[in-house]
């Protein structure tokens, strides 16, 4: 993976984890250990099902350029309904807080996609691509006279 992929990574993963740090808190003050499990669990599966997303979008970009912007709407709809799906299959769950577990994937999820937004904004990607000057040939510049 280029260095610039990892820093968007590093740039998304460690505001998400530390919303998700601060989620996990705030359940187990109101839900106890099983809502701090919870939003553990609902942080955990955020940062995977993203992370695995935006490295798919990673080299889908470098590979498919024309496909991109087609591929990454897609990439986020399928992540968004995978999560809901997660949050329908544990609705019932005794192993942790339901509750907890869903309010933290969708804070986690705007989170990543806040922080996403962010790096991308922050980031110095060439978008035009300047022609080399030729060494050898000297451009004439202002007037002939």
């Amino acid at each position: 993976m280029p260095s610039n992929d990892v820093r968007n990574l590093l740039h998304t993963a460690v505001p998400t984890a530390a919303v998700g740090v601060i989620a996990a808190v705030v359940s187990g003050f109101t839900a106890g250990g099983k809502g701090a499990l919870g939003a553990v669990v609902g942080t955990l599966i955020v940062m995977l099902f993203m992370g695995i997303g935006m490295v798919v979008l990673q080299r889908t970009a470098k590979s498919l350029p024309q496909l991109f912007q087609a591929m990454g709407l897609m990439l986020y709809t399928a992540q968004l309904l995978l999560l809901l799906i997660f949050v329908a299959v544990f609705k019932r769950t005794t192993l942790f807080s339901p509750r907890a577990f869903a309010i933290t994937l969708i804070v986690a999820t705007v989170a990543w996609v806040a922080a996403q937004a962010r790096a991308h904004m922050k980031a110095k990607i060439f978008y035009i691509d300047p022609e080399p000057s030729k060494a050898g040939t000297a451009q004439k510049t202002g007037s002939a006279t």
